[in-house]
């Protein structure tokens, strides 16, 4: 449909049909799998919806039992060091080894995380000698594994994040319950 000169030459005119979702433009609306939606705000589903980050149960981080902070750490730190079997041996390995093949930033990135682990060891209450031996096999790790291919061999033998969740329950294990 081609449009009339006059709309094209007079601007200020009044155009002859209204615009696009104007008063006239009264319908059915239609979404995209072509089913009618109901009069009233488009978002009216959406009107109680809202994010409580301070509740515990938004917050994953927030008000754990020392049991399931356990639990949280004892899973990365088996994701990290043997989540997975090479083929045809008994060798495991994680993810630590994946990212530390990337020459530098892998390592800093994996000691970042193994960092993050002992902090949270201090978070659960651990003594500052088990934080100290937690933090010696963080650096005996990150700085061998910084090694070309001698390093990565030793960090999956090593396997410095199941050390310290292990030293973490042991520690754990002897305190009494309260």
């Amino acid at each position: 449909m081609a449009m009339p000169d006059d709309d094209i030459f007079t601007p200020h005119r009044t155009r002859s049909r209204p615009p696009f979702g104007g008063a006239q433009a009264r319908g059915k609306v239609i979404d995209q799998d072509g089913r009618e939606v109901p009069d009233g705000s488009p978002f009216q589903q959406f009107e109680g919806f809202r994010f409580d980050f301070g509740n515990s149960a938004a917050n994953p981080f927030g008000n754990l039992t020392r049991e399931q902070r356990l639990a949280r750490l004892e899973a990365i730190a088996k994701l990290l060091d043997v989540a997975f079997i090479l083929p045809g041996t008994n060798i495991r390995y994680g993810i630590d080894r994946l990212i530390g093949l990337i020459p530098v930033v892998g390592d800093i990135i994996t000691t970042a995380i193994s960092l993050w682990l002992v902090r949270e060891a201090r978070a659960l209450g651990a003594p500052w000698h088990i934080t100290a031996r937690m933090l010696a096999n963080v650096a005996v790790d990150g700085v061998v594994g910084m090694v070309p291919v001698a390093g990565d061999a030793f960090d999956v033998m090593f396997r410095a994040n199941i050390r310290n969740v292990r030293l973490l329950r042991r520690w754990l294990d002897r305190q009494p319950r309260l």
